[in-house]
């Protein structure tokens, strides 16, 4: 594959997302990250097996809404992204929890 390819495959995964909840789907080897709005399931499937070398069963996406946020006197938005859960096949891990 070349450099270029995998430059952009880089690109779209942009965080893991670690919450109480996502760690307890992690149980069920599902595994939550933030993705470019743009992609769509297959560029995600083909960014994650190519990156952490698994076997993807499922995906599901969706986008978050914007949330208001006020600080001081300014309001605005938090910024828009686009979450996927990814269900990975029994073999399968992704570790994403650094053991000293």
């Amino acid at each position: 594959m070349d450099k270029n390819k995998t430059r952009l495959l880089l690109n779209i995964i942009k965080k893991p997302i670690i919450t109480d909840k996502t760690t307890k789907l992690i149980e069920n080897n599902q595994y939550c990250f933030e993705i470019d709005a743009r992609n769509d399931k297959f560029k995600i499937k083909e960014a994650i097996e190519k990156i952490f070398k698994v076997k993807v069963k499922k995906i599901n996406t969706c986008h978050r809404p914007l949330k208001k946020r006020n600080v001081g006197r300014f309001k605005g938005y938090k910024r828009h992204y686009k979450k996927a859960i990814i269900t990975l096949s029994k073999n399968d891990k992704i570790n994403l929890f650094a053991e000293d």
